[in-house]
C-alpha cells in the first residue's frame, strides 16, 4: 500500500465520520423541532417532552442502524417521515425559515450519508 493510498483512506475516514456526526446533529435537531412545536401548544408541559420521546422511540424501533423493525423499506420511510414532520412542526410553530433550513440541511446531510465511502463506515461499526 502506498503512502498516497493510506492518506486517501485517512481523509475519506475523516470526511465520512464528519458526515455521520452531522447526521447525528440532524437527528437531534429534529427532536428539538418536535419540542419547539410542543412548547407552542397546550398542554405545553406534556407535549414538550412527549413529542420528542415518541419520535425517538419510533426512530430507535424503525430508523436506527440496529433497529429491530428497520429494513430496506421501513428505515428510509421512517427517516423521511420524521424529518418531514419535524420541518412541519417548526413551520407550524411559526419558524418557517428554520423549517426550510432544517429541510435543506436534512436532505444534504442524508444524501451525503448515502455515499459509498460513508456507508462503508456504518457497515464496519
Amino acid at each position: 500500500m502506498s503512502a498516497a493510498t493510506g492518506q486517501d483512506r485517512s481523509v475519506n475516514a475523516v470526511l465520512g465520520w464528519s458526515v455521520l456526526a452531522l447526521v447525528f446533529v440532524d437527528e437531534v435537531l429534529a427532536m428539538i423541532a418536535f419540542g419547539i412545536w410542543g412548547w407552542e401548544h397546550d398542554p405545553r408541559w406534556l407535549l414538550v417532552w412527549a413529542l420528542p420521546a415518541c419520535a425517538m422511540a419510533l426512530w430507535s424501533l424503525c430508523a436506527s442502524p440496529k433497529a429491530p423493525y428497520g429494513g430496506p423499506l421501513m428505515r428510509p420511510v421512517t427517516k423521511a417521515a420524521v424529518f418531514a414532520l419535524a420541518c412541519l412542526a417548526l413551520a407550524g410553530a411559526g419558524h418557517e425559515d428554520w423549517a426550510v433550513a432544517l429541510l435543506v440541511f436534512s436532505v444534504v446531510v442524508n444524501a451525503l450519508a448515502l455515499l459509498p465511502s460513508v456507508r462503508v463506515l456504518v457497515d464496519e461499526s
